[in-house]
């Protein structure tokens, strides 16, 4: 009976592990390519880094691969009906999830195996990201003859100030600095762009996180260790060298061309990052204070009515800027070069 059961064991294992796995894949590629065409693409980092701890990194760069061509499949039967022009941006929008946030998300995918801390692995795929929207308005123009996402999406933005200015003037308003405000909405299109993505692998970390293969993962890894989870929104601490880039967008206002240009979207997006990480500190607050629901909903809502008149959105800044400095979330001074803390 123990010679049998040695001979058919191995036989009936390999067959069902297959089986199991293209089950899965399959279920994760139509998730996926959902994901693509829907606001839900907010979670495709998520998704990719499921599959690679569940079935592995090569399972996880095919479950890219095959979401994104079942995407473009969607795609097609209204691309034929359409202009070119929105035939191209749907398109483009497909490429530019597919390099900046898919390939970034598998880049990044072994140090959320290693657990490292939220910050590094957030800037991290920012950093590659940002080539693959370069790659993609570059591609886009030269296969969709002369197609720009970045034109569009200042025509959009142009839209947007427009339905502003109509509620300004609505309301009593000045126009005397629109103008002003205009062009640097038209300026910053890039940094909003980096700011969707950040976005995107902030949701996405946090949603993993709190994901049961995750923790079973880490349980097998490391079994005799206590289970920590760096990806809790509160946990959120940048890494110190991006005071670096602080430093290099603020000289834009003196400078011209070019590089004004480069160093304002610099500049706006290290402030929105500092931002999430005061919003970070702030929700670190809330659960040292033990606020239940009904208080942090509260808390929540004075900060969302003082965004909207500039206080809470400098305020926050602040705060995640000289968290470089100072440890808000245990209120003492920094004596190490640590980079993030878990707690």
């Amino acid at each position: 009976m123990i010679e049998t059961l040695q001979q058919d064991e191995p036989m009936a294992m390999p067959a069902r592990t297959f089986g199991k796995q293209a089950r899965s894949m399959a279920g994760y590629t139509i998730v996926t390519a959902l994901m693509f065409v829907s606001s839900l693409f907010v979670f495709i980092p998520a998704s990719l880094f499921h599959c690679g701890i569940r079935i592995g990194r090569r399972a996880a760069w095919l479950l890219l691969l095959l979401a994104a061509a079942a995407a473009a499949l969607f795609f097609y039967p209204a691309a034929v009906v359409s202009t070119a022009a929105e035939a191209s941006e749907k398109y483009g929008s497909l490429l530019g999830v597919f390099l900046a946030v898919g390939l970034p998300a598998l880049a990044v995918l072994p140090m959320v195996e290693r657990g490292e801390k939220f910050g590094r692995v957030l800037l991290y795929a920012l950093v590659l990201g940002i080539p693959g929207l370069a790659v993609t308005e570059l591609t886009m123009r030269v296969a969709a003859h002369g197609f720009s996402l970045y034109a569009a999406d200042v025509t959009v933005m142009r839209e947007q100030v427009a339905i502003t200015a109509a509620l300004i003037v609505k309301a009593g308003g000045s126009l005397n600095e629109l103008g002003f405000f205009e062009k640097w909405m038209q300026l910053l299109v890039p940094a909003f762009t980096v700011n969707g993505i950040a976005i995107m692998f902030v949701f996405s970390l946090v949603m993993f996180g709190r994901l049961r293969a995750w923790r079973e993962f880490v349980v097998r890894r490391t079994p005799d260790a206590a289970i920590v989870n760096p990806y809790r929104f509160r946990n959120l601490s940048l890494p110190e060298w991006l005071l670096f880039a602080f430093v290099i967008g603020g000289i834009s206002p003196l400078l011209t061309g070019l590089p004004q240009q480069i160093g304002a979207n610099i500049l706006a997006t290290v402030l929105f990052l500092y931002l999430l990480q005061g919003l970070a500190i702030f929700r670190s607050f809330l659960t040292a204070a033990g606020v239940g629901m009904m208080g942090s909903l509260f808390a929540w809502m004075v900060i969302a009515l003082l965004f909207f008149r500039g206080i809470s959105p400098l305020l926050l800044c602040i705060a995640g800027l000289f968290d470089s400095f100072f440890d808000f979330r245990h209120f003492n001074r920094k004596d190490h070069s640590d980079e993030s803390h878990s707690h």
